[in-house]
């Protein structure tokens, strides 16, 4: 059994890529430490600040991401980075060859009640004799170097790729490592289970609302099949779960607030999961875009997301 360390050496990524990738992997260990401590070690509950996008923070937000900053921005392979939860960029050294996007705590609306978090990063080569800016940053996501998460669940659990096939390794707490358990997933191109959040229903366009329909009518509607509906309200485990045993995620567009394009951000969430749900033989999209094709405008845009059985999604852009 290999470790990650082990895995990345075989890898054919560069030496201060497979730092980054050490670095913020390890810091998600000790981010699985404080969380399996919860309520234990007063980490719970509101930070009573919000975030750039105006979300009220969680002190595990907060705490997870002074951790991932204060690792990444001490190696000398980081030239900066971008949080969710910053409202700019932070430049680390010139000398830095990786820029590294991440979202500290997908998901923490789960944190006091226990269900699933994990963390999600993304990384792009950058050098340059000045100081990083916002401007380096964006970036088509075809253009990433690395992407993946570390799923906090029953088990935590690492998945990456540095375009080289996904692969999964879980934590053997005893040794305080990541150990490869399974490589080169695939996802089928054909599935029976969605994700979506239907309480938005009303607020979709009507096309989707017809395919979601469909879906729900199963064997006696027009797709002819029935199909199931699962729902972790946290981007990262519904992104393992499809990853696992297929599936289509969806979290569209709604005019519930017409000034945001979707829910889910480009750099932090759509990005490096279209990179591994790509890598996996699955797809990801807008209505309308292959969303690794996209050119960010800013480091916290927002999408709406179509992403998982190849066929699938297919089928759902072609309402």
């Amino acid at each position: 059994m290999q470790s990650l360390s082990q895995f990345l050496e075989s890898d054919s990524s560069s030496a201060s890529l497979q730092e980054v990738l050490f670095v913020t992997t390890q810091t998600c260990i000790e981010i699985s430490s404080a969380l399996k401590k919860g309520s234990l070690a007063g980490i719970l509950g509101m930070a009573g600040n919000e975030n750039v996008q105006g979300e009220e923070q969680k002190k595990l937000d907060v705490i997870s991401n002074n951790m991932l900053k204060s690792a990444l921005l001490a190696s000398p392979a980081v030239r900066a980075i971008a949080s969710e939860e910053e409202d700019d960029i932070v430049p680390a050294t010139t000398t830095g060859e990786y820029l590294i996007a991440f979202d500290p705590l997908d998901g923490s609306s789960n944190i006091d009640i226990n269900s699933m978090v994990g963390t999600i990063f993304s990384i792009y080569q950058q050098i340059g004799s000045e100081p990083a800016t916002e401007a380096d940053f964006l970036k088509p996501g075809k253009e990433q170097v690395a992407a993946g998460y570390v799923l906090y669940g029953p088990s935590t659990m690492l998945v990456y790729s540095t375009g080289n096939g996904v692969h999964m390794f879980t934590l053997d707490v005893e040794k305080g490592e990541f150990i490869l358990t399974r490589e080169n997933v695939q996802v089928e191109t054909e599935t029976q289970e969605f994700a979506i959040n239907m309480s938005n229903q009303r607020f979709w366009a009507d096309a989707m609302q017809h395919y979601v329909n469909d879906l729900v009518a199963g064997k006696d509607g027009s797709r002819g099949k029935n199909f199931n509906m699962r729902w972790v309200a946290a981007m990262v485990g519904d992104v393992h779960r499809i990853l696992c045993r297929g599936g289509i995620f969806i979290y569209p567009w709604d005019n519930k607030d017409p000034n945001k394009a979707g829910k889910l951000r480009l750099m932090y969430e759509a990005n490096p999961m279209a990179m591994l749900l790509e890598q996996a033989g699955g797809k990801a999209f807008t209505h309308t875009d292959r969303i690794l094709d996209i050119q960010p405008e800013g480091i916290h845009q927002r999408v709406a997301v179509v992403l998982g059985a190849a066929n699938e999604v297919d089928k759902c852009l072609s309402y």
